[in-house]
């Protein structure tokens, strides 16, 4: 008689087990659904910081090259180095102040 008892309990056990696992199958296809957004949400934030990083990255070498190319004009238009540039095509400045015609 014990048995009986035990393979019944099993069986009644069994089968309240599936029937809740049917009754809440909506709420495992949230569950399921919110872990599927909650991945993808890491990714698009990881692939966002990515970008965000290499656009740092571009703009401080942009930065270095403003600043390269800024000095080498500010030295570029000192007087010594425009007279030399100008020196081949004989032009000087002018050593004395210029005549007014009247």
């Amino acid at each position: 008689m014990q048995k009986q008892t035990v393979s019944v309990k099993n069986s009644l056990y069994r089968l309240l087990g599936t029937k809740m696992i049917y009754k809440n199958l909506p709420f495992l296809y949230f569950l399921c659904g919110l872990g599927v957004i909650y991945i993808w949400n890491v990714h698009e934030a990881e692939r966002n910081i990515r970008k965000a990083q290499t656009l740092q990255t571009e703009l401080r070498e942009e930065k270095w090259r403003y600043m390269t190319i800024q000095s080498d004009l500010m030295y570029q238009s000192t007087p010594t180095m425009i007279e030399r540039s100008v020196a081949e095509q004989d032009l000087h400045f002018l050593t004395k102040n210029p005549v007014v015609i009247r």
